[in-house]
């Protein structure tokens, strides 16, 4: 199959505008007509399904919650950017294109990239409009910060809970459908798998999650709006619930993966204290704006943090990078975090994290300025701690965050199953090889919102045309005959080793060969070891329980018999990607400083898997830069 991304002709800021007037349109009273199904309720997914209500579609919206609320995109802390230039320190769309691009080192595409950043400032009042508190200057306007990656100040805020004021936003947008009878939603409900006819995606089997029952639902298209699969390290800063479930399921369809080895580790989570956590604390990177990071210069240095003198300290992102410091991209400041740690200098119970200082900036703003800017960040640091942040330094560590990769979408975000789309962090669509801080928050936003609502209708007005397919139809027998006999296989298995005995074998695993860094030995080991922790759990484990009840080891088992599948994919990504780029590290191909070395010759793609039952095949999308000339990413 021939990748074809559809990116619109004429220059770079024309081509959403062009794509726009060329695009087919479908008349209100025909949209009641045609139905669509998402999958998920987080901002992409609430605000696609909210938006495409009002545009007259009947929707369908599932998410396997208790409610819409409680998505993950209310972790997203820091902010969301936009380039409205308030500052007037020289932003503009073209200036955070670029830095997006860049700091995806360059392994996305232009187009996408750019209507990303055109469609950022029309969001920022969107939001406005529907109530969001960002933070405000005295007289009224809205403020900005910094985040990694950028030397402007574009981040609009709502404190540190900026996800959780965004989703509550796009919920309320979203109930107002379901109270018009627009939106039909369905909580505590987990697609299953995609059901094709015709090589189309036209409907869903869910498994009720309460009873235990599957369901079949259909749409004349299906949307995906499932977020990342970080929980295949296990210990991540994702809830426990996140998953790559429906992804998978799409992909073992027909959809293409691009990238994905391209998972983000972030620099600033509260470090692991325990084999038995289950998960890490992500404190914002916003704190990165005026917090300094630092390490000991002595190794193993057992002092207190407050009584290690100035001239004692290693402000390592500062030495290392001095133009950007502390608020370098995040893939670096992982990597040169994990490497102070290796090298003797970590500090806390295990050694495993270095100082987030904020003793300069409260000298420099004030105490009140900070607890206004971070308070709840450092209430929540205090809880989970004991520790006041505002006395001594915060203790970080680097852990598994965003996924970059995701479903191969082109420039409608369409998979490459007809029909099916993926919006939002589940997607492979905006970041490339590293997302820069608060792009989440913005592409979720933008995907749901903006972007699919112009582009679906595009599919859906020749769909006009089939008649929605009945339930009963034998594609919606066999799908679901398939998902029974999974569960029953798992349920039957009566082995002596529970879910999370696997769960933390492969997480092991993943984050000492697939995580900040990479080698060809470590990467062959790894698929290999995979691969036995594949078959031993089909043979061995233990899912207690029935199928027909609320069972949560079993809704353990079946996302990690896909995490399991999606680790060899990811480690075979990244074998055959012979150079280092964003989070993507390969330590054959570095400068002696430590830097990354892109190949831009061999690697300047988009690498798009499909799925087979005994090994991948891939594609690639070669990425043609016609507007910049890719660089060697430097931050110093």
């Amino acid at each position: 199959m021939m990748l074809n991304s559809k990116i619109p002709e004429g220059k770079l800021e024309d081509k959403w505008r062009n794509y726009q007037l060329q695009s087919k349109l479908i008349n209100p009273a025909n949209r009641k007509k045609l139905s669509v199904i998402v999958v998920g309720s987080g901002l992409s997914g609430a605000g696609a399904a909210s938006t495409l209500a009002e545009l007259g579609y009947d929707v369908q919206c599932f998410c396997y919650q208790d409610s819409a609320r409680r998505a993950h995109s209310v972790a997203a802390q820091g902010g969301i950017n936009a380039a409205k230039n308030y500052q007037h320190d020289g932003d503009s769309v073209y200036r955070m294109f670029y830095d997006t691009l860049k700091g995806g080192d360059f392994r996305s595409r232009e187009a996408n990239t750019y209507r990303l950043a055109e469609l950022s400032a029309p969001l920022i009042d969107h939001y406005v409009q529907q109530g969001v508190p960002f933070a405000r200057e005295y007289g009224g306007t809205l403020v900005n910060r910094s985040f990694g990656g950028v030397q402007v100040q574009r981040t609009f805020y709502a404190r540190g809970q900026t996800g959780q004021q965004l989703l509550m936003a796009a919920y309320s947008q979203l109930y107002k459908m379901v109270k018009a009878k627009k939106v039909t939603m369905h909580a505590r409900s987990e697609m299953m798998d995609l059901v094709l006819i015709n090589g189309k995606a036209k409907g869903i089997i869910v498994r009720n999650l309460v009873t235990g029952q599957l369901e079949r639902y259909a749409a004349d298209a299906v949307v995906l709006a499932t977020g990342g699969y970080s929980r295949v390290f296990r210990l991540s800063t994702l809830a426990i619930g996140c998953n790559g479930s429906a992804i998978w399921k799409a992909h073992k369809k027909g959809a293409y993966f691009a990238g994905p080895s391209f998972t983000q580790i972030h620099p600033t989570a509260l470090p692991q204290s325990s084999e038995a956590q289950s998960k890490l604390t992500l404190m914002s990177e916003s704190l990165r704006n005026d917090g300094r990071i630092w390490v000991p210069k002595a190794k193993s240095d057992e002092r207190p943090a407050n009584e290690i003198p100035e001239d004692e300290r290693d402000y390592y992102l500062e030495r290392r990078y001095p133009s950007f410091g502390n608020l370098a991209p995040r893939d670096i400041a992982s990597r040169a975090a994990k490497e102070r740690i290796d090298a003797g200098h970590g500090v806390g119970r295990l050694k495993n994290a270095v100082y987030l200082d904020f003793k300069h900036a409260i000298e420099r703003l004030g105490l009140d300025t900070i607890k206004d800017r971070y308070g709840n960040l450092f209430k929540m640091y205090k809880k989970i701690t004991g520790i006041d942040a505002y006395k001594q330094p915060m203790m970080i560590s680097p852990a598994a965050h965003f996924s970059m990769g995701g479903l191969w979408v082109d420039y409608e975000l369409m998979t490459s199953i007809s029909g099916l789309y993926a919006v939002g962090e589940c997607n492979y669509s905006d970041h490339g090889a590293n997302r820069l801080g608060a792009n989440s928050l913005l592409q979720a936003s933008v995907d749901g919102y903006f972007i699919l609502p112009n582009t679906i209708n595009n599919y859906l007005a020749d769909e006009m045309k089939v008649n929605q397919p009945d339930l009963n139809h034998e594609a919606f027998d066999k799908a679901e005959r398939e998902v029974k006999s999974n569960i029953d296989k798992l349920l039957n298995i009566n082995g002596s080793k529970t879910v999370d005995h696997f769960h933390r074998e492969l997480g092991k695993i993943m984050w000492n060969e697939c995580a900040m860094s990479r080698n060809e030995k470590g990467l062959k080991e790894a698929i290999t070891q995979i691969q036995n922790i594949k078959e031993e759990f089909w043979n061995d484990v233990n899912v207690t329980g029935q199928g027909d009840e609320m069972n949560t080891e079993l809704e353990k088992a079946y996302r990690l018999a896909d995490f399991i599948e999606l680790g060899i994919l990811m480690c075979k990504d990244a074998l055959q990607r012979e150079e280092s780029c964003g989070a993507h590290f390969r330590e054959e191909y570095q400068t002696k400083d430590g830097e990354a070395v892109r190949v831009d010759d061999e690697y300047s793609y988009v690498s798009a898997w499909e799925y087979g039952e005994d090994k991948f095949k891939l594609h690639k999308e070669h990425l043609n830069f016609e507007f910049v000339n890719p660089t060697v990413r430097s931050y110093k």
